[in-house]
């Protein structure tokens, strides 16, 4: 009889693994599916607080975890996407888009004329054999979302048939477990000390599985086999709402402090809206029971999937005008430390972003963009300082190439952690054509730095290039500023209209490269030019078509992906 239970039990956990599982699959395939939508619902939530509260739903809803979206935004918090003003309203509408959840296990747990679980059970399979089936990656992730819709309802369905099983009528185990809730007040129509120690284990479990929404289908689960109240599960669920804060807390650690004030936010809203739910339901949760039974026709699944809406959606809208008071509690809370170091202006790419690979992804990308405009200004820097023979702007040249050599080493670090994980094959190209992109702007700063020594060179040498040679370097010069803002834009927005001009501009670069050659021989034949000076102008004209390639290289990458 004891190793009955002790089965029951473990296929209780093992359903619980399942339905996680599920969850865990779904989502991230979901929000592979759905990355350039997160950065356009991101970059929408600076609008208002209503537009905030929607981004913060819809995200939750695609990545099917408010734990996920909260982990998102205390990143780019960090690194300065968002502000924290901005990170408010997107937190409280996380919470919103959380009750999906509650609804597809009620859904589950419930009984209807079909057989939902049956039918979702076929879904994973179809979804597992789309993934073995297909090569295309498009195809193979509507395969992951399918199986992981499926594993859902099979592990909630697990769960239900296991708990009913061991507690069903007439067996040995009933009457004790029965005597266990009942002792937790199941048949009381007032709830006293009973209301703490419910809210406790959900925070408490919620806190140690980092996953709100098992708590919550364990508690459908429960009610569903009539062993605890619905007065009781209001309780649970509204403790999972603060226990599953703790994600974002211990996310929070070690970034800047408002990144840390982000996740105070967001264990503060959870907390003054249980505080604003405690009373109420303390006093009349036997009549808001009574109320929901009659409107969900006595189907405790959905009452406590209304209810889990009901508390976000009313919290948001009590607490949402509010948001500015939030921001200044929290500032109270985690105050600005004098001692404390800002974090360097190269450090953007936080760790944190690895969560939502698409977006990590677009990050990359603008990184890589300052980058090559730090290049190209050196470039620039190092030209003035070879025609004006103003060396004095080598300190100021020399900071800004070490800043790009950071960059190469951080983004290049960034990159190989963002290749381990699992990212759409799109993105994987991405990924391996920003590899060389960075290989190409370190080299363009590096055919920079060649161009200073011919400027100190020259100083030393106390040596000048003659009007002409002056003209064609400016003329070479000219068409690598237009080469390099055709390449940047096609870059930076992935805008593939530039290219015949981008290779007009190229092509340029070459004939001039040809026709400086050809005018030195001219200059030295007529002994206009010294050979010293001549060396310097062939290295320099071999430098900068140099430098078109590798333009050049950068916008081809384009061509890569999608």
């Amino acid at each position: 009889m004891v190793l009955q239970i002790i089965y029951k039990l473990f296929m209780v956990l093992g359903g619980v693994a399942v339905f996680m599982i599920g969850m865990e699959m779904m989502g991230n395939n979901l929000e592979k599916a759905a990355g350039k939508s997160i950065r356009s619902l991101m970059g929408k939530a600076a609008k208002n607080r209503i537009t905030g509260i929607g981004t913060g739903a819809a995200v939750t809803a695609i990545v099917n975890s408010s734990s996920a979206t909260t982990v998102m935004i205390v990143g780019f918090v960090n690194v300065g996407l968002m502000t924290l003003a901005q990170a408010v309203p997107v937190i409280m509408g996380a919470n919103i888009g959380t009750t999906i959840s509650a609804f597809i296990m009620a859904l589950s747990t419930g009984d209807a004329v079909v057989d939902i679980t049956a039918i979702f059970a076929l879904v994973a399979f179809i979804g597992l054999f789309i993934t073995m089936a297909v090569k295309d990656d498009k195809v193979k992730r509507v395969g992951y979302i399918l199986a992981g819709v499926g594993l859902i309802f099979v592990g909630l369905n697990v769960m239900s048939v296991s708990v009913k099983s061991l507690t069903a009528e007439g067996s040995e185990t009933r009457a004790a477990i029965d005597s266990l809730f009942i002792s937790l007040g199941k048949n009381s129509e007032a709830l006293s000390w009973e209301m703490p120690v419910l809210f406790l284990i959900g925070m408490a479990l919620t806190a140690i599985m980092q996953a709100s929404s098992a708590v919550t289908a364990i508690a459908i689960t429960l009610a569903s086999a009539d062993l605890i109240s619905f007065e009781m599960a209001m309780f649970i669920v509204m403790g999972t709402n603060v226990g599953t804060c703790v994600t974002a807390l211990m996310s929070s650690m070690g970034t800047s402090v408002n990144a840390r004030r982000a996740a105070i936010v967001h264990l503060l809203f959870n907390v003054i809206g249980s505080l604003i739910f405690f009373v109420p339901i303390a006093i009349f949760g036997h009549d808001i029971a009574i109320l929901l039974e009659k409107l969900m026709n006595g189907n405790v699944q959905w009452q406590i999937a209304i209810f889990h809406m009901i508390f976000n959606i009313v919290t948001t809208a009590l607490l949402m005008w509010f948001d500015k008071y939030l921001v200044k509690l929290a500032c109270v809370i985690v105050p600005e430390k004098q001692s404390e170091q800002p974090v360097s202006k190269i450090q953007v790419l936080d760790d944190r972003l690895l969560k939502s690979p698409p977006v990590a992804v677009g990050e990359v990308r603008k990184e890589i963009v300052k980058m090559s405009e730090l290049a190209f200004n050196n470039y620039k820097l190092s030209i003035q300082m070879l025609l004006s023979g103003d060396t004095s702007m080598q300190e100021r040249f020399d900071e800004t190439e070490k800043e790009i050599n950071g960059l190469n080493r951080y983004i290049t670090s960034f990159l190989v952690k963002l290749s381990s994980r699992e990212i759409t094959e799109n993105d994987e190209r991405k990924v391996g054509s920003f590899y060389h992109v960075v290989s190409d702007i370190e080299r363009v700063g590096d055919y920079a730095q060649n161009i200073t020594e011919y400027a100190r060179q020259m100083v030393d040498r106390n040596q000048e290039f003659s009007d002409h040679a002056i003209d064609e370097i400016n003329k070479m010069d000219s068409h690598l500023s237009n080469l390099y803002e055709l390449v940047k834009i096609t870059f930076a927005n992935k805008d593939r209209s530039n290219f015949a001009q981008i290779e007009v501009e190229e092509q340029e670069t070459d004939k001039m490269k040809a026709q400086m050659q050809q005018s030195h021989l001219r200059r030295m034949n007529e002994g206009r030019c010294t050979a010293e000076v001549g060396a310097v102008f062939l290295q320099l004209a071999a430098d900068m078509e140099r430098i078109g390639d590798h333009m050049n290289n950068i916008s081809n990458s384009v061509k890569d992906y999608e």
